[in-house]
């Protein structure tokens, strides 16, 4: 009796445990359905939350601010050199004879151009070249919040800050040199407005000493006259020139090269430079450089695209070497202004 009983029990326990394996794998199996629901909600929550800060971050674009000859419409005059530029004037250094003109009356924020006549103040104050000078607060651009490599505090001679103005466009050493002028900065600005004026150029005009201002504005002709100035000067020659200036900067030392790829390039002899740019002025270049025996003065404003000033100055040393050295190629005759809506391009022929 008690071994039938024992063998019942055993039965039963037998088939509640084969019950429950058979129960088991539904269990399981939602158990892990379940486990899977959750971590699909979870991914398309987090796939949500990533569409929300794309779609957040995509709104916050702005589109490109145009330049002050975009807004004016200059891009759209024609030139036989299909040139970037929408402002460009080339001419003999020595006999002023106008080779390639286009829009070159037209006044434009001329960015870190600037420096030139900066320089040119500079080295007419005839202030020590090896006193110390000290990047204050006051040098920090405010008005584009440029980047620089001159924190506050860092000290640099005054002839080192103009070399890295000139060379490297730096925008704190430029503010620097004004500043420590005689009388300051006002004084400083005034004599720039001074000295254009003495050199006839009546289409400028300075509010500042680096360029990052657009009310610093004038004329590829202007511009033109200032390189010849500046190029009397054998230390600005010589300083834009540099390809690249190693300074010591606290402990460490900084090694900073010229913006204008040209001066490495063996194809030019460049005898002056100076870039500049900020969105209002595009991109900028002005030059003293010498091929086919003759001094050159170039200057290309409002360019577009980062490289495309660089572009139109090569543009212009293969057609200006093929004048005068190859055979004397005829331009094709710009388009009519009437024809193209725009303001008309003057090509004048060298002699």
């Amino acid at each position: 009796m008690l071994r039938f009983v024992s063998a019942g029990v055993r039965v039963c326990c037998l088939t509640v445990l084969l019950c429950a394996a058979w129960a088991s794998p539904p269990a399981l199996a939602g158990q892990r359905h379940s486990a899977e629901v959750k971590k699909h909600a979870s991914r398309a929550k987090t796939t949500i939350r990533a569409t929300r800060r794309v779609t957040i971050r995509a709104a916050h674009i702005e589109p490109a601010r145009p330049s002050f000859g975009q807004l004016a419409g200059l891009h759209a005059t024609l030139d036989p050199l299909a040139l970037k530029s929408s402002v460009a004037l080339v001419l003999d250094q020595d006999t002023h004879e106008v080779l390639l003109s286009k829009n070159s009356q037209a006044v434009l924020p001329i960015a870190s151009i600037t420096k030139l006549m900066s320089a040119v103040i500079v080295s007419e104050a005839k202030q020590p070249l090896e006193q110390v000078l000290t990047i204050t607060q006051d040098d920090v651009d405010t008005e584009k919040n440029s980047r620089s490599r001159l924190a506050v505090g860092t000290s640099q001679t005054r002839g080192e800050m103009l070399h890295l103005a000139l060379m490297s466009s730096e925008n704190r050493a430029a503010h620097a040199l004004g500043r420590n002028y005689p009388g300051g900065l006002d004084a400083f600005v005034a004599a720039m407005n001074s000295k254009a004026r003495a050199l006839g150029m009546t289409d400028t005009r300075y509010v500042e000493p680096t360029g990052l201002s657009s009310d610093n504005q004038s004329s590829a002709h202007d511009l033109a006259t200032l390189v010849n100035a500046a190029y009397q000067y054998p230390m600005i020659r010589d300083l834009s020139t540099s390809q690249e200036y190693e300074v010591e900067i606290g402990h460490r030392t900084a090694q900073f090269r010229n913006t204008n790829g040209l001066v490495r390039s063996p194809s030019w002899d460049i005898g002056l430079q100076k870039t500049g740019y900020i969105t209002e002025a595009g991109r900028c270049l002005v030059m003293q450089a010498s091929f086919a025996g003759r001094k050159l003065i170039m200057v290309f404003l409002d360019s577009a695209g980062k490289y495309s000033r660089i572009g139109d100055a090569e543009r212009v040393r293969r057609w200006l070497t093929e004048r005068f050295i190859d055979t004397p190629a005829e331009l094709p005759a710009a388009a009519p202004a009437a024809a193209t809506g725009t303001a008309a391009m003057a090509v004048h022929a060298s002699s």
